[in-house]
């Protein structure tokens, strides 16, 4: 991968890392898949971001437990559930066009299937627990 492309992974990694700690104080603002993003941008852009990112306490307290248990606190669920249901129920009502509108509600139906049956809830305490091990 050339040069630039590894500078724009890293870019907008810190840009999510930017958005997801505002997310931190902000509950308007999804924080974990901000955070995911930036995780992700890192890993493409460069190996010491990488390594850098990982070991910090942001990491350690919000994704840790997704990427190595594929789990979630119900705090952190609801979060990203509510905000993207908002932000399709925009589109929704902005859509005249009723094929549209039903692949948004599958989209949602879809998210909520996968959200509740494929990513494990744990509790807050637990959480923290096995981010200090």
């Amino acid at each position: 991968m050339n040069k630039f492309f590894k500078f724009i992974y890293i870019f907008i990694g810190f840009l999510a890392l930017g958005l997801g700690i505002l997310g931190i104080i902000l509950p308007l603002l999804p924080t974990t898949p901000l955070l995911l993003l930036a995780s992700f941008c890192f890993v493409k852009g460069s190996e010491r971001f990488e390594h850098w990112f990982k070991g910090t306490t942001i990491y350690k307290r919000h994704l840790e437990n997704f990427v190595r248990e594929r789990a979630m606190t119900l705090q952190q669920k609801l979060t990203i559930l509510l905000f993207a249901d908002v932000m399709i129920a925009i589109a929704f009502f902005f859509l005249d066009r009723t094929i549209l509108r039903i692949m948004l509600l599958l989209i949602v139906a879809n998210k909520y299937y996968y959200f509740i049956f494929k990513i494990k809830t744990i509790q807050v305490g637990k959480a923290s627990q096995n981010n200090s091990k």
